[in-house]
């Protein structure tokens, strides 16, 4: 039987790198790589599945799986992940100096579905202890004006989000329309060292790892869907992409602590890729996939989407993914 094909669009990660170049062969198919700017790849699937496969965010993800029928199946892939207390930008000269300042404020999202925001909006609520609706949130476009809402959201009674369409969160933030914008990407004026737009915690390392230490929550960004089609006509590539996943995943933690050569231009990565994993995954398997490493961050990201109108019912996390890739066998 020959291979079948399908075409996957991602970002150039180190730790999918060896499976899309095809140094890590998936079983039964051959693949087509197109690495894209993130933005791009959200887009152009959700507005009109260009591929077969695709990076996606979790949050929109969730927002369609709640909706019925979703177009797509997720297998539990995370090749994103990142603390986002790091997200959250204020103007140099705010009074703002805490999370807690933003109660009462005008903060901005570029979507209310994106997962960075979702994260930063359940940690306020949850953790921080400020209502949802004490805040007025305003959707735009981080850098450019006329980003519109991808997901299939509805704010919960109370919750004020205002779509702007004609300005971007940059401006706003600039000329004090904005007390503050939350934004996965950083502001283009910011890392063009614009003194007039700071980080809320210069020291974000900080505030984040406090976040873990109260939580346990180490933040999941992205997951790897494939279009329903695909899935439903062959539904071993699930399992069959899964493992291929963790296969170059692997790879590319050998890389990092590899001491006979750098795989990466950081003094001490070994080091530091031990300090790390045993500060976020003790004696786990580290970036872990699958769903029962997961399960707390899983089940957290759903309350936080039920929470905000992203997903209108508390979703289960055996909802996102299909049983093909609920369990694995053992010898």
């Amino acid at each position: 039987m020959s291979n079948i094909h399908l075409s996957i669009a991602m970002c150039d990660y180190d730790h999918t790198r060896d499976l899309l170049s095809g140094r890590v062969r998936v079983e039964g198919i051959d693949i087509t790589h197109l690495q894209l700017a993130i933005q791009e790849i959200f887009y152009r699937f959700s507005n009109a599945f260009e591929w077969d496969v695709s990076e996606m965010s979790l949050g929109k993800y969730c927002s369609h799986v709640a909706a019925g029928d979703p177009p797509m199946v997720a297998i539990p892939v995370f090749p994103c992940r990142m603390f986002r207390q790091s997200s959250i930008y204020v103007h140099r000269d705010s009074p703002i100096r805490t999370a807690a300042d933003l109660a009462g404020k005008k903060v901005g999202v570029p979507e209310w579905s994106q997962s960075a925001t979702i994260y930063v909006r359940g940690w306020l609520v949850n953790n921080v202890g400020i209502p949802l609706n004490s805040i007025t949130w305003f959707q735009a476009g981080g850098d450019q004006s006329g980003r519109k809402e991808m997901g299939k959201v509805q704010a919960p009674p109370g919750v004020t989000v205002v779509p702007i369409v004609d300005r971007s969160m940059n401006d706003m933030l600039i000329d004090g329309t904005l007390d503050a914008m939350i934004n996965a990407q950083p502001p283009k004026l910011f890392l063009d060292g614009d003194p007039r737009i700071r980080r809320l915690y210069s020291d974000y390392r900080k505030a984040e790892e406090i976040y873990f230490e109260e939580t346990g929550i180490f933040p999941i960004m992205h997951t790897v869907v494939i279009r329903r089609a695909i899935f439903e006509r062959h539904p071993w590539v699930a399992m069959n992409l899964l493992k291929a996943f963790e296969i170059a995943k692997n790879n590319s933690v050998a890389r990092a602590v590899d001491m006979s050569v750098p795989g990466f231009p950081v003094p001490w990565q070994r080091n530091h890729t031990e300090e790390v994993s045993a500060k976020l995954f003790g004696k786990g398997n580290y970036w872990p996939y699958g769903i029962e490493p997961n399960r707390r961050t899983l089940e957290t990201f759903l309350l936080y989407c039920e929470q905000q109108g992203v997903t209108s019912r508390r979703l289960s996390v055996e909802e996102l993914f299909p049983r093909e890739v609920q369990s694995e066998y053992r010898v």
